[in-house]
């Protein structure tokens, strides 16, 4: 069975993006990691950071799960800052635990935005940091769904978002 994941970036904790994850989460019954419970850093290409969250979070990450479902807000345009970090921090696993980055061969890539507008509204340019980064991971990407934080939460099951 595949175990999946929803890692939630966001600058606040207990804001829209957490509560549509919990949504989802207790609906689908996934587990969520909050970026804002670990210590990491930007990349840093003398790798003086090597001994932050980051390492041990995706060590544990890729080892337990299947699917990776990237929760976020969005901030001008973009992935909050957090989870640009993150994402960046992926090339430590394509040069300092390539073993670790291999590893990520195959594995699931889905993405739930959120804002004050409409869907439609959405630029899907937006997505495209997920969509490359799963291509060049060798990930799969099951898509995106995007969540107007002014309106009630509708959750469908996951399968239904992403084919999970």
């Amino acid at each position: 069975m595949e175990k999946t994941v929803i890692i939630v970036g966001s600058s606040r904790k207990n804001g829209n993006t957490t509560k549509i994850v919990d949504a989802v989460s207790s609906q689908a019954n996934v587990e969520v990691i909050n970026l804002s419970d670990y210590n990491f850093s930007y990349y840093d290409y003398e790798n003086k950071n090597r001994n932050d969250d980051f390492l041990p979070l995706m060590k544990e990450i890729i080892q337990k799960y299947d699917t990776l479902i990237f929760a976020t807000p969005i901030y001008w345009y973009s992935m909050s800052g957090i989870m640009k970090v993150f994402f960046d921090r992926f090339t430590n696993l394509l040069h300092l635990e390539k073993d670790w980055g291999r590893k990520l061969r195959g594995k699931n890539m889905a993405v739930i935005s959120n804002s004050h507008d409409s869907e439609s509204e959405l630029d899907y340019n937006f997505y495209i940091p997920f969509v490359k980064s799963a291509e060049y991971l060798g990930m799969q990407y099951l898509g995106n769904k995007h969540f107007n934080a002014d309106l009630e939460i509708d959750v469908v099951s996951l399968n239904d978002l992403f084919k999970v």
